[in-house]
């Protein structure tokens, strides 16, 4: 026997979050494994209110559906697809079961939607010498609008080279800024980014860290603030382009900018994965990650499931067939005005 929980950090958390907790001890078996991620899920993941508003689910009810189908005869795979599909209730992109040989996970928060968003597409208006700089990809549209695609948060972005673009593009009458497809990354670069487009400090949402093992044990909400760049900044007009395939990292990202002067977002929802996520181990060495602490945006409102757009639009059947993207081109007659 051993302790089922021991947390990795993905982020820095509160002390609550970071030092290893014993709290009970579960065999190896099919049970314990089963019971061991359930209590994980009740004690620390921090979304049962929201997902039993939105969803009806009752983690309770949950426990007592799977506690009883489950028996230590299954096989690995067998209790695999068994706890993924406990897991997958939740329908939390963040929420995942990783094995060895494969990754439990519900992506029904993009899966279920339109695409609004296309490779195909976006070469049409990239072009093949466009430029690329620590991951962003711009250039300058006929019509003198700057466009910069950022599909990911993954990897660093540093402050050098937002002055590059933001120089290079500082002819343009406006600034399209498309994180469609972004599943995120690091918290990081999407809150240096974000400070190219405020000239003082802006509220831009709230917090919470988890605090304790019952459902509400959170602190109190903590104000999430966006200080101006020392580099360059954007003066003009600017859209955010977004689909339901932007999420974690990158929904933040578009929480901040709805809050930046001069800054329209455009498209679809996002698909939310508003809290910062860390893992924990089952008894069998099965890593779980779970959303930790929650955010919200300045009327302090779940993100959760994600942020409306200022002008929603989706690419339509009509103008795919015609090589054009009607996110781009809405962003484009906006800043045009």
């Amino acid at each position: 026997m051993r302790p089922f929980l021991h947390l990795y950090i993905l982020f820095l958390l509160p002390p609550f979050l970071v030092s290893c907790v014993d709290v009970e001890e579960y065999d190896n078996t099919c049970r314990d494994n089963t019971e061991a991620l359930w209590r994980i899920m009740d004690e620390r993941y921090c979304f049962f209110t929201e997902k039993k508003e939105q969803l009806g689910v009752d983690w309770d009810d949950v426990h007592a559906r799977y506690a009883a189908n489950v028996n230590n005869d299954m096989s690995r795979s067998q209790l695999f697809v068994f706890l993924g599909n406990m897991l997958g209730e939740l329908r939390d992109g963040h929420v995942n079961l990783s094995a060895s040989f494969d990754v439990a996970r519900n992506w029904s928060w993009k899966e279920s939607y339109a695409a609004n968003y296309s490779d195909t597409l976006q070469r049409r208006y990239l072009g093949t010498d466009y430029k690329i700089a620590s991951g962003m990809y711009y250039r300058i549209l006929d019509d003198n609008i700057g466009y910069v695609y950022i599909g990911s948060f993954s990897d660093a972005i540093g402050d050098g080279n937002i002055d590059e673009v933001l120089l290079y593009l500082a002819p343009c009458r406006g600034l399209i800024v498309d994180v469609r497809n972004n599943g995120g990354g690091m918290l990081t670069e999407a809150r240096r980014l974000a400070a190219r487009f405020c000239n003082q400090s802006t509220h831009v949402g709230y917090m919470r860290h988890k605090t304790g093992s019952d459902h509400d044990d959170f602190s109190e909400m903590e104000e999430q603030w966006i200080a101006p760049s020392a580099g360059i900044r954007w003066q003009k007009n600017a859209c955010v382009l977004t689909n339901r395939s932007v999420y974690s990292a990158a929904n933040e990202f578009v929480k901040y900018m709805k809050q930046m002067p001069r800054v329209t977002i455009v498209g679809d929802i996002t698909g939310g994965g508003s809290g910062m996520p860390y893992s924990s181990e089952l008894p069998n060495g099965w890593s779980v990650r779970l959303s930790a602490c929650p955010m919200y945006d300045v009327n302090a409102a779940s993100t959760e499931h994600g942020i409306v757009p200022d002008v929603p639009v989706s690419i339509t059947d009509e103008d795919m067939a015609k090589s054009i993207d009607t996110i781009i081109e809405t962003a484009r007659t906006l800043l045009s005005e």
